[in-house]
């Protein structure tokens, strides 16, 4: 693994790519019964030990929240690192959580934030939180109050660092006044690019680091997937519309050539959308999920591709091309970037 990345200007360094746990579990989605699995059924022994060969490879930031499971995500991790604390940059997230089997909620109440950072530092069976975002906006609590619960916490040494996830230039602006943010999470991939327009270049005016979730595209950009045929019944990517039947072949041109530019390199589709990724700042630092040992094995290799100019240039061009469908649907969309 190649060397740390700066994330802030508060002092946090992680690993150039991570690790997002989120489908190591399972997850009850908003309106459905609890699934399977994200992206296909969990196996925890498998999940572990994806963990732990993380670690040895290097991948040492790992990434998950107080909604993966609810909570089986965290629980997991803590099983995982236990003894190994001290190897790993953890990052949970909280602030989206579930009203029973079926409804989502939103809380930036300070009281809140309080309860759910004691619950996962509880769940993690640690006794801090190296990261730790608010996973989505709450609009009925000024983000300047969450932010000073948060400011508390780092005061009381229970989470070290502050970060935001899916939220627009306005709030990360007003929230970095009350306490440094050291990074925004958001999706951003070959595929979905749209914070370029104004949030990464707030961010960067501020010193704050990018941390990107789905880099692959939630598998599409690795070419995983062809077809509804390739998903599983319960896979989350159903549900996505991007995977819709109607927008899906439409966006195969993009895999196409992300595919293209890979067997120039000797390399895997994966491996060149994530190069892509590292290579649009040192401070953007991918998140690829993975719950096997060989994707995540893959994945820790694309730290050692470096792109040329003329692969840059040829991978940006793709997004020209047109990418069809909203990146999240109904609530789901209506939760990001405000």
């Amino acid at each position: 693994m190649t060397a740390a990345r700066r994330l802030g200007n508060q002092g946090l360094e992680v690993s150039p790519i991570g690790l997002g746990c989120m489908s190591m579990t399972g997850w009850t989605m908003p309106g459905d019964q609890p699934a399977g699995g994200v992206y296909g059924p969990p196996d925890e022994r498998e999940a572990i030990a994806t963990i732990h060969r993380a670690i040895d490879l290097g991948v040492t930031f790992l990434d998950t929240a107080e909604i993966y499971g609810p909570h089986l995500s965290e629980q997991l991790i803590g099983r995982a690192i236990a003894g190994r604390r001290d190897e790993v940059t953890l990052a949970t997230k909280f602030g989206l959580g579930l009203h029973g089997e079926s409804e989502h909620y939103l809380n930036g109440d300070p009281a809140y934030v309080r309860q759910a950072c004691e619950r996962s530092l509880s769940n993690l069976g640690t006794d801090r939180i190296d990261l730790y975002y608010q996973h989505r906006l709450d609009r009925t609590v000024p983000i300047e109050e969450t932010m000073g619960a948060l400011s508390e916490l780092v005061k009381e040494g229970k989470i070290l660092y502050v970060g935001l996830s899916e939220m627009g230039a306005e709030r990360i602006r007003r929230a970095h006044a009350v306490h440094p943010l050291s990074a925004v999470q958001t999706e951003y991939s070959l595929w979905e690019r749209s914070l370029e327009a104004e949030i990464l270049p707030t961010m960067r005016e501020l010193g704050i680091g990018l941390v990107a979730y789905s880099p692959l595209g939630r598998g599409f950009l690795a070419g995983a997937v062809t077809s509804l045929d390739d998903l599983a019944p319960d896979d989350y990517r159903r549900q996505d519309p991007r995977f819709f039947p109607e927008n899906l072949p439409g966006n195969l041109a993009i895999a196409a050539g992300v595919r293209s530019v890979a067997a120039q390199l000797g390399a895997t589709p994966a491996q060149v959308a994530l190069a892509w990724t590292l290579a649009k700042g040192e401070d953007v630092v991918p998140i690829p999920g993975a719950k096997r040992r060989p994707h995540l094995e893959e994945n820790a290799a694309a730290a050692a591709i470096v792109l040329s100019a003329t692969d840059v240039a040829e991978l940006d061009g793709l997004i020209e091309r047109g990418v069809t469908g909203e990146r999240y649907a109904g609530e789901a969309l209506t939760a990001v970037i405000d």
